[in-house]
């Protein structure tokens, strides 16, 4: 299945019906009088969000969706049905804003949880209504009200609890085949993966969600690259894992240009518990790891050093040590 998480629709709820306009006309009725039934009313659209689904693919093709219109009243007072509220599944994390994407209506980040977008028109009152002592045959009746329209702007942000983020080829998405089950496209040059992937690591007896979201590159918030827009995916994440290639000459300016393009995204990216895995260990003579390991703290100066860990991922090196230490920084995020 392709994965999408944006996408542009265009969401109608169902007009009311009309009012009726009918005379009781009924054999050995000495009186008769209007009798017509009131309209139904329109189906609403309502958004709701479901589980084991992660992709919005379901809106790439089908962009207009209108809800059932509302049945017209008939006569001897009866009132036309309502028509049904017309239910568009999303994947749990959907954040639906406007079109023009600067007004947010809702963020469907719980299963199940609902958001009424538009509602259905009320129908029209039949002739019955308008009977008064100087009236008695009234032969107006109202038409059903529109349902309201919006076009609307669906965004997902996957929900998991650790996002892996990094240069193109640091090794992310062989530490997520690793950790878990998951078993993305694996190969020796940049962009490989294109789209978040997600694996469940187990530590004892809890589960985490992990992402490998599609690799940064320096001016990614200016579109360079794949640009920066699968960052959304990290905002919800409660760790953030930062790998670097330690085959890198440099990793303090690697690191930096990664937490820059964090910074210009925005979304208290930089404000979540990270830790920072050199990878890549098994490349690097055991001289020049210690020499790069301690020019990388020092690059720090006075502000405070995140957590670092070398690791090979694909070597399986100090995999078990990484999975211990995000089992604990869990712990401390529950207890803050």
């Amino acid at each position: 299945m392709k994965f999408l998480d944006k996408a542009k629709i265009y969401i109608k709820a169902g007009d009311g019906g009309n009012g009726a306009a009918s005379f009781r006309r009924e054999k050995y009725i000495e009186f008769g009088g209007p009798n017509g039934g009131d309209g139904g009313r329109g189906g609403d659209v309502v958004f709701r969000a479901v589980p084991n689904v992660n992709t919005l693919i379901d809106y790439r093709f089908k962009t207009k969706f209108v809800a059932q219109r509302g049945q017209n009243g008939m006569g001897k007072m009866r009132t036309g049905y309502s028509g049904e509220t017309l239910y568009l599944p999303v994947p749990t994390g959907t954040v639906i804003l406007s079109e023009n994407e600067e007004i947010e209506y809702a963020d469907l980040n719980t299963d199940g949880m609902e958001y009424l977008a538009v509602r259905g028109g009320n129908g029209g009152w039949g002739n019955l209504h308008f009977k008064s002592p100087t009236n008695r045959a009234p032969r107006q009746a109202n038409d059903g009200l529109p349902g309201e329209e919006r076009t609307v702007v669906l965004r997902l942000k996957l929900i998991a609890d650790i996002g892996l983020v990094g240069f193109p080829n640091a090794g992310k998405s062989t530490l997520l085949s690793a950790v878990t089950s998951a078993r993305p496209k694996i190969a020796n040059y940049p962009f490989t993966t294109l789209n978040p992937q997600l694996g469940v690591m187990y530590a004892h007896n809890r589960e985490f969600v992990m992402v490998d979201l599609p690799g940064l590159i320096e001016g990614a918030h200016t579109g360079v690259g794949l640009g920066d827009r699968f960052l959304g995916h990290a905002e919800r994440t409660k760790l953030i894992l930062h790998l670097i290639d330690g085959t890198e000459p440099d990793w303090a300016v690697r690191y930096r240009a990664i937490r820059h393009e964090m910074d210009s995204y925005g979304g208290g990216l930089l404000n979540k518990p990270e830790i920072v895995v050199i990878n890549k260990i098994d490349m690097i003579d055991g001289d020049e790891l210690e020499q790069k390991l301690s020019e990388f703290k020092k690059s720090f100066g006075r502000k405070k050093k995140p957590l670092i860990l070398t690791i090979s991922a694909a070597g399986h090196i100090g995999i078990d040590d990484l999975i211990s230490t995000i089992e604990k920084q869990f712990v401390k995020i529950q207890e803050s």
